[in-house]
């Protein structure tokens, strides 16, 4: 019975005009969009090494079973590194920023002790990115082989995405999005961009690749602390300011508070003055923002703060300061990179939000959470939580979506799904004003939120 590896170094002289086809164009294509350039790359299982030099590493490691399938791609990628070893034997000093495993599950002897080995080559901030066939492409993918469309593999593992889900949680890892791709692996002008680009995400489970992006699961130890900021957007918000730091509680290794006026109509800039002097024992930072929106001001305070979790707390109070506890511990304990507050799962106090913006709260839920591939119940609350390490590089990445959000929500949002960070959603009690009126403009507002949407599909979903 012929062998895995001699199997491999018979296909090693069909592999390049294999892997020359559209299927392979498309994969590449997506692991160099859900992979950020410059990281430290492993790819197990790399074959000719296509996959690995597409997404630009700073380092990339590639490793094969296959001695011909090595040499082959030392000779086309000739930056990379490459060595021979099965995926249950390769070890490095160092740990790898992430870790790819492209077409190889389904063809692993045992998926569960492959995951498991992996944590001896992550760290806590790894990520491992994989991809696998969907079930409803068996009979397409054996007649594409009987034709001569595909290449021939050995007797292969058919893993549903529940499957997965459940020997990454076995083998000591968390799911963190997953998407779908490849509706038409055939280069057919015109057809082929439609199906991939703009129905394909609209229609998921007839896709052929299965793509999931795992963390290790988490294990902090419990005595293990932060220091925090916590920012504090205030816009003709006066009657709320003192409240603010009364109610704020200390965190972790210490607490400062900021807070940014942002061109105030009534004396929100003079009470916070005020109440700066009268709480001394408080370390408080005063900042008048200089650009325009919420979002501006967010940006501007994470650029002076220097703790090393960041929150968000609206100067409304609407989100009970006495919650940021909660938030802190989940951030914490590593059970989420991410912690967005969610107002739409206790009741609310009358008055607290409106019959039509309920609705348009509900329905950006269903939209974010199709876009990041992550569940997002609740899109604009105004309390976020993410460490200030994970905030540089949404900035330093910015230019993939540009500044387009005045809200800061959703640069936030979409900032950290792009570079695969676990977003949790915690449930808050919402609450009434009890001073001044919303800076919310229902219709105008929501149509900008609409558009705003519209421009994340195409950065996220309808790529190309």
């Amino acid at each position: 019975m012929t062998s895995r590896r001699d199997f491999y170094e018979q296909r090693a002289p069909q592999r390049v005009r294999e892997t020359a086809r559209h299927y392979h164009t498309l994969l590449n294509r997506h692991f160099a969009f859900l992979i950020p350039p410059g990281q430290r790359v492993l790819e197990i299982g790399c074959g000719l090494g296509d996959t690995l030099a597409a997404v630009k590493p700073a380092h990339g490691v590639g490793v094969d079973f296959s001695p011909a399938m090595v040499e082959l791609a030392k000779a086309r990628h000739p930056q990379l590194e490459f060595r021979v070893a099965d995926a249950l034997d390769f070890s490095s000093a160092e740990p790898f920023d992430y870790i790819i495993l492209s077409d190889l599950v389904n063809d692993l002897p045992d998926v569960q002790r492959v995951l498991q080995n992996l944590h001896a080559l992550a760290h806590p901030k790894t990520r491992l990115v994989l991809n696998f066939f969907n079930n409803l492409w068996k009979p397409i993918l054996g007649a594409a082989v009987s034709l001569g469309e595909k290449a021939p593999t050995l007797r292969q593992n058919w893993l549903s995405s529940g499957d997965m889900r459940n020997l990454l949680h076995l083998a000591g890892w968390e799911v963190v999005k997953k998407d779908t791709r490849i509706t038409l692996p055939l280069d057919i002008p015109l057809v082929a961009p439609l199906l991939n680009r703009w129905l394909g995400p609209l229609l998921p489970d007839l896709s052929l690749a299965v793509f999931m992006v795992a963390r290790p699961r988490p294990a902090v130890p419990p005595d293990r602390h932060y220091t925090c900021s916590v920012v504090i957007p205030a816009r003709n918000e006066a009657g709320n300011i003192e409240a603010a730091v009364l109610r704020t509680p200390e965190l972790g290794k210490g607490t400062e508070i900021i807070f940014i006026e942002g061109h105030s109509k009534d004396n929100t800039w003079e009470e916070i003055q005020r109440v700066a002097l009268k709480y001394p024992q408080r370390n408080i930072k005063l900042l008048k923002q200089q650009s325009k929106g919420k979002g501006g001001a967010c940006r501007e305070a994470f650029a002076a703060a220097t703790g090393d979790l960041l929150f968000i707390l609206d100067a409304d109070l609407t989100m009970p300061p006495e919650e940021l506890p909660k938030f802190y511990e989940v951030a914490r304990s590593g059970a989420a990179d991410f912690v967005n507050g969610v107002r739409l799962v206790y009741p609310m106090e009358q008055e607290a939000m409106r019959f039509l913006n309920m609705i348009g709260n509900h329905f950006f839920s269903l939209a974010f959470s199709w876009l990041l591939g992550q569940r997002i119940k609740d899109t604009l609350c105004g309390t976020k939580v993410l460490f200030r390490k994970d905030y540089e590089l949404i900035a330093a990445n910015r230019g993939y979506f540009g500044d387009f959000d005045p809200f800061g929500d959703f640069d936030l949002l979409f900032g950290a799904a792009k570079l695969n960070l676990r977003i949790l959603d915690l449930p808050i009690r919402y609450q009434a004003r009890t001073y001044g009126d919303t800076n919310i403009e229902r219709w105008k507002h929501g149509l900008l939120l609409l558009r705003m949407t519209a421009f994340a599909a195409r950065r996220m979903k309808f790529i190309r």
